[in-house]
């Protein structure tokens, strides 16, 4: 997401850091591209101007223009004023006692409700509530067959009824949670292909019969400003608490995201980054302003990693590596956890600078689950020690895989530059494994090591195609 966007404010940033002192005139032909982007990107045309006239006042007034590192001030004013257009951050879902709290999702169809309506449950669930999904979209085909199905593999509790009338149900689903003793009704609702007062009057009536303790508007992201005018409308009819933003891991381009808030006055609360019901995160506008400018988001970075590898596992991990008798079985537990927390490439995203490296990485999640095949075809002697794996074994383990013998080399050496890097790590090179559990994990190391590799990779390449014109010279 935003990589168009984030592209055109590294190259305005690049184009100041390149010039020897600041001007008013710079930062004028500075913000008139930037402008450009932010509109290229269907941000609200009044949320561009308000933006560009506030950092062009305070970079004035923060000296940008007799500071040493102008471009650098810079960025850091730009960073707070998308934090001031996104925020302030406010992803609390507040609880009411006694129970159970009423949460309303409304939208157009085709927003992702009925999925949010499950990630939601899954992320409340997770946190110890016991979450009731209502099926409530009485409308579209297969909408209550889609939740039930959704909350049998979370293994939380739907109810539903085959009836025409939206608020029936509604009042129903509130005596059930009460008598079965749930803590949160999250109720999915019927939407349209666009805003009309027949929709409009069924999701008020629901509203009012069972009166929600909060309402919050899910939007497709990728839909830019009508995103933002069915949200204004909504919460003119409505009074929204928040909004949930979908699709967000797509080919959106960030208006949405940039202009909700400031359109409407009401705060994002999540964001959908994937179709996997755990792909719905807290919204963080610092941390978004940050993805946005290429800065990576380490803060988020350390929190998936957290969720995937406990501390003594961590401490266990070290203890191999110093010890070297790290295996294969321990590299594919670490991959498996790359897979989890959204793939190698999202994770290099939020690595300080290598966003804009991205391109010249060849990781596929693909390539995963060749290296699960590979792995799993290997006896546990190979597992344990590589060094063990010949041609004739390599061979072997390929017919099992289903892959070719060099795919096995590429494997095993993979493997024993990525076991030399967590040495290092585990030494303390990068702050050690069990930092990141206290978040004095060093990601600038981190990123130097990668981008490292990623020039090793690329000489590797250059040194192939040279002895490939060489034979085809000596021919």
């Amino acid at each position: 997401m935003f990589e168009s966007l984030t592209e055109k404010f590294n190259s305005v940033f690049r184009s100041l850091s390149g010039r020897g002192r600041i001007t008013e005139a710079n930062i004028s032909d500075a913000m008139r591209d930037v402008r450009k982007a932010l509109l290229e990107a269907d941000v609200n045309y009044n949320v561009v101007k308000k933006f560009c006239k506030d950092v062009t006042q305070a970079a004035i007034g923060a000296e940008v223009i007799k500071s040493l590192h102008p471009s650098q001030v810079l960025i850091k004013i730009v960073s707070d004023e998308l934090t001031k257009l996104m925020g302030p951050v406010d992803s609390r879902i507040y609880f009411v006692s006694p129970g159970p709290t009423v949460i309303m999702l409304a939208g157009l169809q085709g927003g992702g409700k009925t999925t949010t309506a499950a990630k939601l449950g899954k992320y409340l669930f997770e946190r110890g509530k016991r979450p009731l999904l209502v099926a409530n979209d009485l409308r579209r085909p297969a909408a209550i067959d889609q939740l039930v199905i959704l909350g049998r593999q979370l293994n939380i509790d739907v109810y539903s009824e085959q009836s025409k009338n939206s608020v029936k149900v509604a009042k129903n689903s509130l005596k059930h949670a009460h008598k079965e003793g749930h803590e949160v009704v999250i109720l999915d609702t019927a939407g349209r292909l666009h805003i009309d007062e027949e929709m409009m009057a069924e999701v008020a009536n629901v509203a009012k019969a069972i009166n929600p303790h909060q309402i919050y508007l899910v939007c497709d992201a990728m839909t830019g400003q009508d995103a933002v005018n069915s949200a204004k409308e909504f919460n003119e009819r409505l009074e929204l608490d928040g909004v949930i933003l979908t699709k967000l891991d797509g080919d959106a381009r960030g208006g949405a995201a940039l202009s909700v808030k400031a359109v409407t006055g009401k705060p994002i609360k999540f964001v959908g980054v994937g179709e996997k019901l755990d792909n719905l995160e807290e919204f963080h506008p610092d941390r978004m302003a940050s993805r946005i400018l290429g800065m990576g988001d380490v803060v988020t970075l350390v929190e998936k990693a957290q969720e995937q590898f406990e501390a003594d596992e961590a401490e266990k991990l070290q203890k191999k590596m110093a010890k070297g008798t790290f295996g294969f079985d321990d590299f594919l537990k670490q991959m498996q956890a790359v897979k989890k927390m959204g793939g190698m490439k999202d994770m290099l995203k939020m690595i300080p600078g290598m966003g804009n490296q991205l391109g010249d990485l060849d990781f596929d999640d693909g390539d995963l689950r060749r290296m699960e095949g590979i792995v799993h075809s290997m006896t546990l002697a190979e597992r344990r020690q590589p060094e063990v794996v010949d041609s004739s074994r390599r061979r072997r383990i390929a017919a099992g895989a289903g892959v070719q013998p060099n795919d096995v080399s590429g494997l095993v050496k993979t493997f024993k530059r990525s076991r030399d890097m967590m040495k290092a790590v585990s030494a303390g090179g990068f702050g050690g494994l069990k930092s990141l559990f206290s978040g004095g994990f060093n990601m600038n190391a981190l990123s130097a090591a990668v981008g490292s590799g990623r020039k090793i990779k690329q000489r590797s390449k250059r040194k192939k195609v040279i002895r490939r014109k060489g034979k085809i010279r000596r021919g």
